[in-house]
Protein backbone atom coordinates (compact mmCIF):
# COMPACT_ATOMS: atom_id res chain seq x y z
CA UNK A 1 0.00 0.00 0.00
CA UNK A 2 1.36 3.47 -0.66
CA UNK A 3 1.48 6.51 1.31
CA UNK A 4 -1.33 8.69 0.32
CA UNK A 5 -3.63 5.52 0.79
CA UNK A 6 -2.22 4.59 4.32
CA UNK A 7 -2.62 8.56 5.41
CA UNK A 8 -6.06 8.48 3.97
CA UNK A 9 -7.06 5.42 5.46
CA UNK A 10 -5.45 7.12 8.95
CA UNK A 11 -7.49 10.08 8.62
CA UNK A 12 -10.85 8.31 7.93
CA UNK A 13 -10.32 6.12 11.43
CA UNK A 14 -9.27 9.16 12.91
CA UNK A 15 -12.60 11.07 12.44
CA UNK A 16 -13.84 8.02 13.07
CA UNK A 17 -12.33 7.95 16.44
CA UNK A 18 -13.55 11.06 17.31
CA UNK A 19 -16.84 11.12 16.11
CA UNK A 20 -17.38 8.03 18.53
CA UNK A 21 -15.61 10.11 21.57
CA UNK A 22 -18.01 13.23 21.37
CA UNK A 23 -21.02 10.80 21.00
CA UNK A 24 -20.27 9.04 23.62
CA UNK A 25 -20.05 11.63 26.50
CA UNK A 26 -23.12 12.68 25.10
CA UNK A 27 -24.93 9.56 25.53
CA UNK A 28 -23.36 10.08 29.02
CA UNK A 29 -24.82 13.63 29.49
CA UNK A 30 -28.19 12.11 28.60
CA UNK A 31 -27.59 8.57 30.79
CA UNK A 32 -26.96 10.83 33.68
CA UNK A 33 -29.63 13.36 32.98
CA UNK A 34 -32.14 10.35 32.86
CA UNK A 35 -31.45 9.48 36.64
CA UNK A 36 -33.64 12.26 37.18
CA UNK A 37 -36.64 11.15 35.63
CA UNK A 38 -39.89 9.33 36.77
CA UNK A 39 -38.60 5.24 38.15
CA UNK A 40 -40.45 3.92 34.63
CA UNK A 41 -38.74 6.95 32.04
CA UNK A 42 -35.46 6.41 33.99
CA UNK A 43 -35.63 2.43 33.57
CA UNK A 44 -36.71 2.63 29.98
CA UNK A 45 -34.07 5.62 28.93
CA UNK A 46 -31.22 3.70 31.17
CA UNK A 47 -31.62 0.51 29.47
CA UNK A 48 -31.48 2.70 25.96
CA UNK A 49 -28.54 4.33 26.78
CA UNK A 50 -26.69 1.28 27.95
CA UNK A 51 -26.99 -0.32 24.43
CA UNK A 52 -26.32 2.46 22.56
CA UNK A 53 -23.23 3.28 24.47
CA UNK A 54 -21.78 -0.50 24.14
CA UNK A 55 -22.68 -0.48 20.50
CA UNK A 56 -20.75 2.95 19.96
CA UNK A 57 -18.00 1.77 21.85
CA UNK A 58 -17.31 -1.61 20.84
CA UNK A 59 -18.10 -1.37 16.85
CA UNK A 60 -16.85 2.06 15.94
CA UNK A 61 -15.14 4.13 18.51
CA UNK A 62 -12.55 1.09 19.90
CA UNK A 63 -12.13 -0.39 16.15
CA UNK A 64 -11.20 3.25 15.16
CA UNK A 65 -8.96 4.01 17.83
CA UNK A 66 -7.14 0.45 16.84
CA UNK A 67 -6.86 1.36 12.93
CA UNK A 68 -6.17 5.13 13.70
CA UNK A 69 -3.37 3.18 15.66
CA UNK A 70 -2.32 0.68 12.91
CA UNK A 71 -2.35 3.49 9.95
CA UNK A 72 -0.42 5.90 12.05
CA UNK A 73 2.11 3.43 12.72
CA UNK A 74 2.97 1.98 9.76
CA UNK A 75 3.43 5.38 8.17
CA UNK A 76 5.64 5.82 10.64
CA UNK A 77 7.61 2.64 10.19
CA UNK A 78 7.64 2.90 6.22
CA UNK A 79 9.54 6.78 6.55
CA UNK A 80 11.10 6.94 10.10
CA UNK A 81 13.37 9.18 9.39
CA UNK A 82 10.63 11.89 7.55
CA UNK A 83 7.91 10.81 10.39
CA UNK A 84 9.86 10.54 13.88
CA UNK A 85 13.49 10.70 13.70
CA UNK A 86 14.45 13.60 11.32
CA UNK A 87 15.31 16.42 12.43
CA UNK A 88 12.09 18.21 11.77
CA UNK A 89 10.11 15.46 13.20
CA UNK A 90 10.02 17.20 16.60
CA UNK A 91 6.29 17.93 15.58
CA UNK A 92 5.49 14.14 15.78
CA UNK A 93 6.65 13.75 19.24
CA UNK A 94 4.45 16.74 20.61
CA UNK A 95 1.52 15.17 18.40
CA UNK A 96 2.38 11.87 19.48
CA UNK A 97 1.76 13.48 23.17
CA UNK A 98 -1.65 14.05 22.42
CA UNK A 99 -2.25 11.13 20.80
CA UNK A 100 -1.25 9.47 24.17
CA UNK A 101 -3.62 11.60 26.47
CA UNK A 102 -6.04 10.46 23.87
CA UNK A 103 -5.68 7.47 24.35
CA UNK A 104 -5.82 7.79 28.37
CA UNK A 105 -9.53 9.44 28.09
CA UNK A 106 -10.61 6.84 25.71
CA UNK A 107 -9.92 4.33 27.99
CA UNK A 108 -11.00 6.86 31.04
CA UNK A 109 -14.35 7.19 29.18
CA UNK A 110 -14.50 3.05 29.02
CA UNK A 111 -14.27 3.04 32.50
CA UNK A 112 -16.78 5.90 32.49
CA UNK A 113 -19.40 3.74 30.53
CA UNK A 114 -19.13 0.15 32.69
CA UNK A 115 -19.69 2.62 35.88
CA UNK A 116 -22.81 4.00 34.63
CA UNK A 117 -23.57 0.09 33.75
CA UNK A 118 -23.24 -0.72 36.88
CA UNK A 119 -25.53 2.69 37.85
CA UNK A 120 -22.72 4.70 39.37
CA UNK A 121 -23.34 7.77 38.50
CA UNK A 122 -20.42 10.22 39.89
CA UNK A 123 -20.50 12.89 36.97
CA UNK A 124 -23.04 15.44 36.81
CA UNK A 125 -23.65 16.24 33.24
CA UNK A 126 -21.92 19.73 33.71
CA UNK A 127 -18.75 17.91 34.14
CA UNK A 128 -19.40 15.94 31.81
CA UNK A 129 -20.38 18.62 29.32
CA UNK A 130 -17.08 19.84 30.72
CA UNK A 131 -15.00 16.82 30.13
CA UNK A 132 -16.58 16.48 26.44
CA UNK A 133 -14.07 19.00 25.43
CA UNK A 134 -11.01 17.07 26.09
CA UNK A 135 -11.18 15.05 23.27
CA UNK A 136 -11.78 18.57 21.35
CA UNK A 137 -8.89 20.43 22.72
CA UNK A 138 -6.93 16.67 21.44
CA UNK A 139 -8.05 17.62 18.45
CA UNK A 140 -6.97 20.96 17.59
CA UNK A 141 -3.61 20.43 19.21
CA UNK A 142 -3.29 17.27 16.89
CA UNK A 143 -4.75 18.89 13.82
CA UNK A 144 -2.44 22.27 13.93
CA UNK A 145 0.51 20.56 14.88
CA UNK A 146 0.13 18.30 11.41
CA UNK A 147 -1.02 20.99 9.46
CA UNK A 148 1.62 23.74 10.46
CA UNK A 149 4.59 21.27 11.60
CA UNK A 150 7.33 23.42 12.72
CA UNK A 151 6.42 26.87 11.34
CA UNK A 152 4.30 27.31 14.39
CA UNK A 153 5.76 29.04 17.12
CA UNK A 154 5.65 27.86 20.60
CA UNK A 155 4.14 30.98 22.61
CA UNK A 156 1.53 31.61 19.18
CA UNK A 157 0.64 27.58 19.89
CA UNK A 158 0.16 27.88 23.74
CA UNK A 159 -1.23 31.08 23.69
CA UNK A 160 -3.94 29.46 21.13
CA UNK A 161 -4.13 26.77 22.72
CA UNK A 162 -5.27 28.15 25.97
CA UNK A 163 -7.51 30.69 24.28
CA UNK A 164 -9.30 27.98 22.60
CA UNK A 165 -9.35 25.88 26.11
CA UNK A 166 -11.24 29.03 27.66
CA UNK A 167 -13.50 29.45 24.84
CA UNK A 168 -14.74 26.69 25.26
CA UNK A 169 -15.34 26.82 29.08
CA UNK A 170 -17.22 30.34 28.64
CA UNK A 171 -19.26 28.25 25.54
CA UNK A 172 -19.96 25.43 28.26
CA UNK A 173 -21.30 28.31 30.61
CA UNK A 174 -23.08 30.41 28.58
CA UNK A 175 -25.24 27.23 27.52
CA UNK A 176 -25.85 26.40 31.32
CA UNK A 177 -27.35 29.28 31.99
CA UNK A 178 -29.49 29.71 29.08
CA UNK A 179 -30.32 26.26 29.52
CA UNK A 180 -31.57 26.79 33.13
CA UNK A 181 -33.26 30.15 32.27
Amino acid sequence: MDLATIKALHIIFVVSWFAGLFYIVRLFIYHTEAQGRPESEKKVLSDQFEIMEKRLWWIITTPAMVLTIVFGAWMILLYPNTYFFGEHARWMHIKLTFVLLLLVYHFICQRMMFSLKKGNFKWKSSGLRIWNEVATLCLVAIVFLVELKNSLSWIKGVIGFFLIAAALIMAIYMYKRLRTK
